[in-house]
């Protein structure tokens, strides 16, 4: 099976809202205002693809994003700089074949240029057990945990140092190269509202 990350594309913003509200109780739904926010401000949104068929989705925000997220808010309480993992969504069907991991990779490359840290949430339950080892295995520790509010849901909130920042900052500052792998996602001009998430 080959499988490639790429940035996303507006045709595909049904089919992704439809993957996530279909990935259980580890992910909380979304809805049409929530995706297109997204798609208009997300840092990174990107998918993997595989034999021309979507089988998964990350999006992660930096940490001057406009984002009404509580757990996005508890990490900007707490850290002055991070990339944060919003959500890891793999389908049914492809879970255990390593496209996590594949994500988890990504992103990192993305992060590791402009923050010194990778950040996420995996909600506390007996059914995400699975997910707080894959973060572990990945580097990630659990830095604190926390209530969304009006919801019996619990977080733990999970850190990630990225090693490589510090020379990328002391040798770049934040004038990156002119590489193709380093430079940002294009974001669509039109507006949007501020979202919330989890």
């Amino acid at each position: 099976m080959s499988i490639s990350i790429r940035d996303v594309q507006a045709h595909e913003l049904d089919a992704i809202l439809a993957m996530n509200n279909a990935a259980g109780s580890g992910i909380l739904p979304m809805n049409q205002g929530q995706i297109h926010y997204f798609w208009q401000h997300a840092d990174y949104f990107r998918v993997a693809e595989s034999d021309d068929c979507l089988v998964g989705f990350l999006i992660a925000m930096t940490r001057d994003a406009d984002y009404e997220s509580s757990n996005f808010r508890w990490f900007k309480d707490h850290y002055d700089a991070f990339v944060y993992v919003d959500r890891i969504v793999i389908a049914k069907g492809q879970r255990s074949a390593g496209i996590g991991r594949l994500f988890y990779a990504d992103v990192q490359s993305f992060a590791e240029v402009r923050a010194p840290a990778l950040v996420a949430e995996v909600f506390i339950e007996d059914s995400t057990h699975p997910a707080l080892l894959f973060h572990g295995s990945f580097g990630f520790h659990e830095v604190g945990q926390h209530q969304l509010p009006d919801s019996p849901l619990r977080a733990a909130m999970l850190y990630k140092d990225l090693c490589s920042y510090p020379f990328v900052h002391a040798t770049y500052g934040t004038q990156l190269p002119p590489a193709d792998w380093l430079h940002a996602r294009a974001k669509p001009q039109s507006g949007g509202h501020l979202a919330t998430g989890t």
